[in-house]
């Protein structure tokens, strides 16, 4: 027998479970399922996909969760292309974001060419528009100041208030970071959100250089490094779903899993399709598990997956953060469960007969200066895709509540009042009356979003967790709370991890695959 035979062999004897069939989890599965081993999908919920997600409104499948993938790095479209949707890709439609909430009700166009809204000139018409004659002077004391020349500033809030004042960081960085991290300005690290822009502020003297260092020049349009996929985010999902039927993997819905035991050598699996999933929000603060049997439940009884007791040689854990560290602090003990609040946003969508909104009133979607509003931001989504302004006759608008710190304002209203509170702020943001009458559809969805991997201090607790959880043989962990948010860096972490895990269990600890 040669050694691809063996290779081989050991593969189709090397069981994976994925607990989790986000994208992070289904990719993972694919990258052990395409080299044969035998794959089972675990996932709580009675759906596939985590936070893309589709729902069919007046006749449209609309996304209602993710709805476009960043550009940067390339692996997502890789991804897409390796499942055969290159042709679907698709770039949003130009006119970019506006930011509501000014001073006296006012709107405008979000400046382009910034970096997470600082500016590189305080004077260009389009900055000045948002921050006033008074915020660009005072921006300006920036470039007379002296830069910071022993160590640097970490809180991007603290640097852009101490640099170029309270209109910049208010009007137009607070809006952006809060849109795209659900976090205050305040709690996001500098070296990550922006990386090289301390070190560039040291280099050309002030912050507005620095910016105009970073772009090169650059005015590109907020937005257009992103794409999304005709048809839907979901697409994708269902393209994962298919490739990994085609290669016999086993995908389970309604399947929390309970518990992660070592059984010998591998791993015993035990889930409960009659038992509720664990809360998105974690367990119980305090309890030492869901299932009130307590963590060794079904650990004596064989494998059985009739009965939810799955046998593995290899685990990846793709949950969100606290099902992953209440699943994973058992098997690994110096993994602590912790305390965590992440962000809770709720997503009203809407399809409203509009023939005013025919000409996208404020581009394709508007940010919110922080307290000015109850909701964050809207999506004109009709306005954004071509594909779906091609799908409908009507206007479809996604209003976003709820940020780090801030439960969302629809949180305690049942749907029907959810949804005449998001046509009340989408006519706000858009500055458009719009009657409940025009009304003739609305979902709502809920997420618990990871916490930004970009707030302070966030790498240093991923870090740690990641390396204890690494150290265990046939364990991994993925997902967006270990990566970052975004598929842009959900994908290429859930590639590495199974990779990782995947070379351990062919070639054993620390070598690399022919």
């Amino acid at each position: 027998m040669t050694d691809a035979d063996d290779l081989l062999s050991t593969a189709h004897h090397t069981r994976v479970v994925v607990v989790g069939g986000g994208v992070a989890g289904l990719v993972a599965a694919l990258e052990c399922a395409k080299v044969g081993m035998p794959v089972t999908v675990l996932e709580a919920s009675d759906r596939l996909g985590g936070v893309v997600r589709s729902a069919e409104l007046d006749g449209v499948r609309v996304d209602v969760g993710a709805e476009s993938f960043a550009t940067r790095g390339g692996a997502v479209a890789d991804l897409i292309a390796e499942l055969g949707l290159s042709d679907a890709v698709v770039a949003p439609a130009g006119g970019g974001a506006w930011v509501a909430g000014l001073p006296h009700g006012g709107a405008a166009p979000l400046p382009a060419g910034g970096v997470l809204g600082i500016p590189a000139n305080p004077f260009a018409d389009d900055v000045r528009r948002v921050i006033g004659w008074r915020g660009a002077w005072r921006a300006y004391v920036d470039r007379l100041r002296p830069p910071l020349t022993i160590g640097h500033e970490r809180s991007l809030g603290a640097l852009v208030r101490r640099r170029m004042g309270p209109e910049v960081l208010d009007r137009l960085v607070a809006p952006v970071t809060t849109g795209v991290y659900s976090a205050r300005p305040d709690d996001i690290d500098v070296d990550l959100a922006a990386p090289g822009l301390n070190n560039a502020l040291t280099r050309t003297g002030s912050l507005s250089g620095a910016v105009g260092q970073l772009r090169g020049g650059a005015t590109a349009t907020p937005g257009a490094a992103v794409q999304g996929l005709a048809g839907g985010m979901t697409r994708l999902v269902d393209a994962l779903r298919a490739r990994l039927e085609d290669l016999g993997a086993d995908l389970r819905t309604d399947m929390p899993v309970q518990s992660i035991e070592r059984d010998g050598d591998g791993w015993l699996i035990v889930a409960d399709p009659a038992d509720s999933p664990v809360p998105a929000d974690g367990p119980v603060a305090g309890s030492d598990a869901v299932d009130p049997a307590g963590p060794d439940a079904g650990s004596a009884a064989a494998p059985d997956p009739a009965a939810g007791r799955f046998a593995a040689d290899i685990v990846i854990v793709a949950t969100p953060e606290a099902q992953a560290r209440h699943l994973l602090s058992p098997v690994v003990p110096s993994l602590d469960i912790g305390s965590l609040t992440a962000p809770v946003v709720e997503i009203v969508t809407l399809v409203v007969d509009a023939p005013e909104l025919d000409t996208p009133p404020r581009g394709t979607g508007v940010l919110t200066v922080p307290g000015s509003h109850t909701a964050k931001a809207l999506t004109h989504s009709t306005a954004k895709w071509s594909w779906l302004r091609e799908a409908t006759d009507h206007h479809i608008l996604r209003v976003s509540f709820g940020a780090q710190g801030e439960a969302p304002a629809t949180e305690a209203l049942d749907d029907a009042h959810a949804a005449e509170l998001a046509l009340a702020e989408a006519s706000a943001l858009l500055g458009v009356p719009l009657q409940p009458a025009q009304l003739r559809a609305a979902h709502r969805e809920r997420y618990v979003q990871a916490q930004p991997g970009a707030a302070l201090g966030r790498a240093a607790v991923t870090a740690a967790a990641r390396a204890t959880v690494q150290a265990v043989p046939g364990l991994a962990a993925t997902g967006a709370w270990l990566s970052g948010t975004g598929l842009a860096q959900v994908v290429p972490d859930a590639i590495a991890e199974a990779e990782r895990v995947r070379r351990e269990a062919l070639w054993g600890p620390g070598r690399a695959e022919d």
